[in-house]
């Protein structure tokens, strides 16, 4: 009974996953600067955060989450090891919350704290207000990444890895490849896939 709950969840979070395709927006090329890199971001914690100064001299990696999609959900486990695995590989790290039109319900600001509390996060989980750095980006779900090297290059975007709809059974774990590879100059491939999961609940 449980299982088919879920299951119907699912789908219901997963319909409209075009919703920013309507909107006509682009994903961000490879080899773009980062975005909207001065904008000011409310933090879990409080704190004003920018993607310019969260870059280390390494490189950056974003994660566009949420608190209640199934797909990051699932994948929670994976999203903290990716996270512990770019803190020891020296990049910064930034998850964004882009649901706008959830602000007031599930993703709201006190909602956010309570998730990263409970999750443990050790990088900047933080406020895009009007889904500003979503629109910039051209993200359209969560989970979603965008890595980005040394010098603000985008390298990699899309799916963490092959498998987001079983994460225990993927065997291509995408983002952690692609950061081995930009760190030690070699190319990155695939340097974009398709990312699957719920839509980025913007304003319309």
């Amino acid at each position: 009974m449980r299982s088919a709950i879920y299951t119907v969840a699912l789908a219901l979070f997963t319909v409209g996953t075009a919703n920013a395709q309507h909107t006509g927006m682009q994903s961000l090329a490879i080899g773009s600067n980062i975005p909207g890199a001065v904008e000011k971001l409310k933090s879990v914690s409080g704190d004003m955060v920018t993607l310019e100064k969260t870059k280390t001299k390494n490189g950056l990696l974003v994660m566009f989450s949420c608190n209640t999609c199934p797909y990051v959900i699932r994948s929670q486990e994976r999203t903290k090891e990716v996270m512990k695995y770019a803190r020891e590989k020296g990049i910064g790290m930034v998850i964004i919350n882009s649901n706008e039109a959830q602000r007031d319900d599930a993703d709201s600001y006190e909602a956010m704290v309570k998730y990263a509390k409970g999750q443990g996060y050790k990088v900047p989980y933080v406020v895009d207000e009007q889904s500003k750095l979503a629109n910039a980006f051209g993200a359209s779900r969560t989970p979603e990444v965008f890595l980005f090297d040394d010098k603000g290059k985008l390298v990699y975007k899309g799916a963490m890895e092959d498998n987001p709809s079983d994460p225990e059974h993927s065997k291509d774990i995408f983002i952690t490849g692609a950061i081995d590879n930009m760190l030690t100059g070699k190319s990155i491939d695939p340097n974009s896939t398709k990312s699957i999961g719920c839509s980025i609940k913007r304003i319309m």
